[in-house]
């Protein structure tokens, strides 16, 4: 397919998901299946238009004074891709397969409008009805911050240290271009242009003998500072397909006892898959059965409850940009009472002096900070750990970490903007 004929099928596409409200993943699915001529180069060019247009959905629309599927095409390639005028021209030719001539307003806007004096919304790209939390969340920087968390998101990888180790990961990895991450001492990164394919890393020899996995490196982060330690017992209570949970076996060296669990079954599937390759022999994976609580035999003997908490996800932007979008006001309210109901369902697992790692990958106040004062008001035999004591575990990148992320006194909150990691927010509490 030609340039011109990407931007026609991206346009195509957009439509489609305006019109018929689907999810853009299950929307260039459809379309691939339907246009079997499209290569694989060809999809993944249109889906970065797509993802793009999605990041810049409301700025693009405001640039352009008008909300069609073309125009927010247009505006993104300003915006996003810094495509001047002439260039867009002579891609939108008419010629077959190419979209029609810019039109004289489409030129007029080009070369006279921008985001300068654009509401907050607009100009960070989400919507307007979150305006007053992200303003409690960030306050004047929430233009800043949202619009980091529009980016793309680079391709970030944890190193297994049961098989492996980071030098030795990098050298099989340098095909890919892979660095070591910023923060996280286990951690790589492979940086992605705007319309390239993410790499096949399920097909590396690595990947398939388990010496790395597909994570964040935020998330890599919130793993390190539960402080999970060999020979605990920890206890993973939202732990979903295992990301974290590989994490946490890693870091207690196959010493000790961890249990997985989550209240979905369904998201604990591909978890014993992933264990085994990764080589985890001491994780017991709960899966519930009817309304029987998988860990009713657990009272008051866990060193550490995880709680990965289900939340609406804002950190997640950058690989989830339509979620934004289709994200409503009562989905927090959803997820604020479901974050209650795990919190309260660690207390009576931990023993004295046992640890809650309450985890988010939300930026907003309401399910981070907000949730644990919460907590400890309900439970006073809690305290929160000081968080420059949990970033201590990041030895010689401590101090600069503490510069770079926001401290609360209820913990820590990461976001694009100033760590380059998905946004999450990492509390630890103790019992006393």
């Amino acid at each position: 397919m030609t340039p011109a004929a990407r931007l026609s099928a991206a346009i195509e596409l957009i439509d489609t998901i305006e019109k018929d409200r689907v999810p853009a993943a299950k929307a260039l699915k459809e379309w691939g299946t339907a246009h079997r001529f499209a290569g694989s180069g060809d999809r993944a060019a249109i889906a970065g238009l797509v993802w793009d247009v999605l990041r810049r959905y409301a700025s693009s629309a405001y640039l352009m004074d008008s909300d069609t599927a073309r125009a927010r095409l247009i505006g993104m390639l300003r915006l996003e891709r810094n495509m001047d005028a002439a260039t867009m021209a002579a891609l939108f030719d008419g010629s077959r397969f190419a979209p029609a001539p810019l039109t004289e307003a489409e030129q007029a806007a080009l070369a006279s409008r921008s985001l300068e004096g654009a509401p907050a919304a607009i100009a960070g790209d989400y919507p307007e009805w979150l305006d007053p939390y992200l303003a409690k969340a960030f306050g004047d920087e929430r233009v800043a911050e949202a619009a980091a968390m529009a980016s793309r998101a680079p391709l970030d990888l944890r190193v297994n240290t049961l098989k492996s180790n980071r030098d030795k990961t990098l050298g099989a990895l340098a095909h890919l271009h892979a660095k070591p991450t910023r923060w996280s001492a286990t951690g790589l990164r492979i940086e992605l242009s705007a319309d390239a394919r993410n790499p096949g890393i399920q097909a590396e020899e690595d990947f398939i003998k388990g010496a790395i996995e597909v994570q964040d490196e935020g998330s890599q982060l919130a793993a390190a500072l539960t402080a999970a330690k060999p020979g605990e017992q920890v206890i993973d209570l939202c732990a979903g397909a295992g990301g974290k949970t590989l994490a946490l076996a890693a870091m207690m060296q196959g010493k000790g006892r961890l249990i997985a669990t989550d209240s979905d079954k369904r998201q604990l599937a591909p978890i014993h898959e992933r264990l085994s390759r990764a080589g985890v022999h001491n994780a017991d994976v709960r899966t519930p059965k009817g309304e029987a609580d998988p860990l009713a035999e657990i009272s008051a003997t866990a060193d550490l409850v995880v709680i990965d908490a289900p939340c609406t996800g804002t950190g997640t932007w950058r690989r989830n940009p339509d979620a934004k979008w289709r994200m409503r006001p009562g989905a927090l309210e959803i997820r604020l009472r479901d974050q209650t109901a795990v919190l309260d369902r660690a207390v009576p697992l931990l023993k004295a002096g046992g640890r809650i790692a309450y985890i988010t990958c939300s930026v907003l106040s309401e399910e981070n900070g907000d949730q644990v004062r919460a907590f400890t008001a309900r439970h006073p035999e809690f305290a929160v750990v000081p968080p420059e004591q949990t970033a201590s575990v990041l030895w010689d990148k401590a101090e600069e970490f503490a510069q770079a992320a926001l401290q609360s006194p209820e913990g820590w909150l990461m976001t694009p903007r100033r760590t380059g990691t998905d946004g999450f927010f990492v509390s630890v509490l103790k019992k006393a």
